[in-house]
């Protein structure tokens, strides 16, 4: 069944890769892991068949699968290298965990629904995917056991910086979050310097409320 999935799909996962190209998407890594891992696979049979269009989808829970091209030009503003230990703050579908995988040494999730944290467990070993640790949390306090992190990764909009994972970035760490109201963020990348955040607004977005004791309240 799998095998067929993946025959089924594999023309649709190269024109995505080809639509988000024709977006601007240049970073030959993060084309790769799009290219790689199987979208399909992340989404309720409900909506499989619109997996590779380029748009947000529901996953259950309230919570959604974001635009292919939000996650390619996330992961391409954080540039990394494949030497990097990164922290995700919101499982959610595992996609963008499973893209990271492909992109970084070593990824900590953090989820904070018990449900979609074991269908992303199942999907991950599904795929043989290593190098990923995920746990059940407040994703907005990070996951001090292995910080600091080289960059960091939150997949939900907040208030403001979670002062936790401002403190569990290393130095010269990237730590890329939407920051807003509840209805509309700015995606903004965030480096470490020092004692200071050093910040660039990348482009407007929207995503679902980070909630937890540095985000927005349930």
């Amino acid at each position: 069944m799998a095998d067929s999935l993946e025959l089924e799909f594999r023309g649709a996962r190269r024109h995505l890769v080809e639509t988000l190209q024709d977006k601007g998407i240049r970073d030959l890594g993060v084309l790769r892991a799009i290219d790689s891992v199987p979208r399909h696979l992340f989404v309720p049979p409900t909506v499989r068949g619109r997996a590779y269009v380029d748009s947000a989808l529901p996953i259950g829970s309230g919570q959604t699968i974001s635009q292919p091209y939000v996650h390619a030009r996330s992961l391409e503003h954080m540039a990394l290298t494949g030497t990097e230990r990164v922290l995700e703050i919101g499982t959610g579908s595992a996609y963008q965990t499973a893209l990271l995988s492909q992109l970084a040494a070593q990824v900590f999730s953090v989820e904070r629904v018990p449900e979609l944290l074991d269908r992303a467990r199942k999907l991950l070993s599904q795929l043989s995917i290593s190098n990923v640790s995920v746990c059940l949390g407040d994703g907005t306090l990070g996951w001090r056991a292995y910080a600091p992190y080289d960059a960091i990764v939150v997949g939900a909009g907040a208030p403001k910086v979670p002062p936790a994972l401002e403190e569990q970035l290393a130095e010269g760490g990237r730590l890329l979050i939407p920051v807003g109201d509840r209805d509309q963020q700015m995606l903004a990348l965030f480096t470490r310097r020092g004692a200071r955040l050093e910040r660039r607004d990348i482009e407007p977005v929207h995503f679902v409320p980070l909630i937890g004791a540095g985000g927005w309240p349930s």
